[in-house]
């Protein structure tokens, strides 16, 4: 039986000395799990198909069937099951075998209580997340075709998050995506496209980023334009507005477009008509859109920097997406969804996370969220020879520890947004070397509008 919130992990301890046996059943109780015995190494073999347990705890020597035999018995009835095994007789080449066969914990006799006990909990979780993950891969291929892949995360916030985005996705709404730079602001999205009819019915999904692009060219990609309208101008062009019709366009990085622009985008959500650029004739559009930023619009409203009635008629359905700080549960699942996806392109052994490495990954704030997570395993991915991260191959900024003042002798003036994004970004690009496409992937902007804040910040951009 698998462990859950309510149910307690089980546990089937195999040992051939009976005091050993009634000693870990006493302790096991105490501690909320459920025991499971068996009285040698065969008997132990037999009770897996039995009991199907969350966890195997057993003695390496024994007369009639050696732990690693139960570990192999029990690896090929469950491969996820989690086997800790005991002895007195502990050696390097011992040890070794025991992990090249797949054992979760090496415990050498005499152990600690408490010792046992934190490895047992240990292991419980790593089967909850290995369960939890299999389950996620299982309903994603049930899903299948027009579904879409479900976004991958469990926490609370982020589950309330796809109930929301499910719940508009049949809709023909406008719907506004809000959260930092790499949340998954696009991933959640295609979700919504996804599931929604004009998938069904084969519709596109088209997107851009509108700050990658200078005004007079994102317009002519916005709206299409007719030959001999401007200078190189050749031919006539459909724009990602028309182009949509009968699906999704997805507007990202709507705060970075220009007052002129937003003039334009009204228009279109009000008449449901686009007028390409150099055209005297507007031109009928059928193409949800879902709107995407990393800025917080009403307080760019309240600075006359974004159209209030824009933004209105932009934020019919708003789903704000969280931090990744702020859904840490999640972590253990997108980085192993992230070395499966490495693995898979690459052809080669799939690389796993020491302990040592997740619990770096679980402290760290990753200011730039998830895709700064896929950044930083990637790296380690390269970086790492065998099959186990270690912390060293990730980056520093993760491991480093820095001592702050919780409080200090008189509060800190209020900095401006201004100021907090420029630190902001001044500190990635610091971390990452200076190497400016790297700074702006973990921001998660085109490097071309880091290039112009860097210019309005007075720093060389080259």
């Amino acid at each position: 039986m698998i462990a859950t919130a309510s149910t307690k992990p089980s546990v089937l301890v195999v040992d051939d000395e009976q005091g050993i046996l009634d000693s870990l059943r006493i302790l096991l109780k105490t501690e909320g799990f459920e025991p499971h015995l068996a009285h040698g190494g065969r008997a132990g073999i037999a009770k897996l198909a039995e009991l199907s347990p969350d966890i195997v705890l057993t003695d390496v020597r024994m007369p009639d069937a050696t732990g690693v035999e139960v570990l192999s018995a029990a690896r090929q009835h469950d491969g996820m099951v989690p086997v800790i095994l005991m002895t007195a007789q502990a050696s390097l080449q011992s040890a070794v075998q025991a992990v090249n066969e797949g054992a979760f914990y090496y415990l050498q006799k005499p152990f600690r209580n408490d010792e046992l006990v934190a490895i047992l909990r240990r292991a419980a979780e790593h089967r909850r997340l290995r369960m939890e993950n299999q389950s996620l891969k299982q309903e994603i291929t049930r899903q299948g075709g027009k579904r879409g892949v479900r976004p991958i995360g469990n926490s609370k916030a982020w589950t309330e998050v796809l109930r929301l985005a499910e719940t508009v996705a049949p809709t023909d709404s406008l719907v506004l995506v809000t959260g930092e730079s790499g949340t998954g602001k696009e991933v959640v999205a295609r979700w919504i496209h996804d599931r929604s009819t004009r998938a069904v019915n084969d519709g596109p999904f088209l997107s851009i980023n509108c700050g990658a692009l200078p005004e007079s060219l994102l317009e002519s990609e916005l709206f299409g334009h007719v030959k001999g309208s401007f200078t190189g101008a050749v031919k006539d062009k459909t724009g990602l507005f028309a182009a949509a019709t009968g699906g999704t366009f997805f507007l990202d990085e709507i705060g970075e477009t220009t007052a002129a622009t937003q003039v334009k985008l009204l228009r279109v959500l009000q008449q449901r008509e686009v007028i390409p650029v150099g055209a005297t004739e507007s031109q009928a559009i059928d193409a949800r859109l879902i709107a995407a930023t990393n800025r917080d619009l009403e307080e760019e409203v309240r600075r006359g920097h974004f159209r209030s009635d824009l933004f209105y008629r932009l934020n019919v359905i708003a789903i704000h997406l969280p931090p990744l700080r702020e859904r840490r549960d999640d972590i253990p699942l997108l980085a192993d969804a992230f070395l499966a996806r490495s693995a898979e392109q690459s052809g080669g052994p799939r690389k796993q996370l020491s302990d040592a490495a997740l619990d770096a990954c679980m402290a760290y704030g990753w200011p730039g969220n998830v895709r700064e997570l896929e950044n930083a395993l990637e790296r380690a991915v390269i970086l790492t020879p065998g099959e186990m991260i270690a912390p060293s191959a990730l980056p520093g900024r993760l491991t480093e520890r820095r001592s702050e003042p919780l409080v200090g002798e008189r509060p800190p003036a209020t900095p401006t947004l201004e100021a907090i994004e420029k630190a902001y970004i001044m500190w990635v690009l610091q971390s990452e070397a200076g190497n400016k496409s790297r700074a702006a992937d973990v921001l998660g902007i085109d490097p071309s509008t880091l290039y112009r804040k860097l210019a309005r910040y007075g720093v060389e951009a080259a």
